[in-house]
């Protein structure tokens, strides 16, 4: 297969991917949602953070658990205080990056 094709490939899932993300997201903006569907939307980041962490915690060095129960804790904690997801999976590989390299 040639690189043009390769390319225009690559190039045709890009958009096909894009295009389902990208239509909910203009038109969520137009719609007025009931405080609860707006409660569980804005919690659904969290969720899929979870769902990405906690298998990550059972998955860590079996000779050191506690590096994977210190990271899914510091993740819970500022998750449960509202942090920006981003900061939550930040902070808890800071503090797996510590202990992996203290213990």
């Amino acid at each position: 297969m040639s690189g043009t094709k390769v390319l225009l490939l690559i190039l045709g899932m890009a958009i096909v991917t894009y295009i389902p993300r990208a239509i909910p997201a203009i038109f969520v903006d137009k719609l007025k949602f009931s405080p609860k569907v707006e409660k569980f939307l804005k919690l659904i980041p969290y969720t899929a953070m979870a769902a990405l962490i906690f298998p990550g915690v059972f998955a860590v060095d079996a000779e050191k658990p506690l590096i994977g129960i210190v990271g899914g804790a510091v993740a819970g904690i500022l998750a449960w205080k509202k942090c920006p997801v981003m900061v939550c999976v930040l902070a808890a590989i800071g503090a797996d990056f510590l202990l992996y390299t203290l213990l």
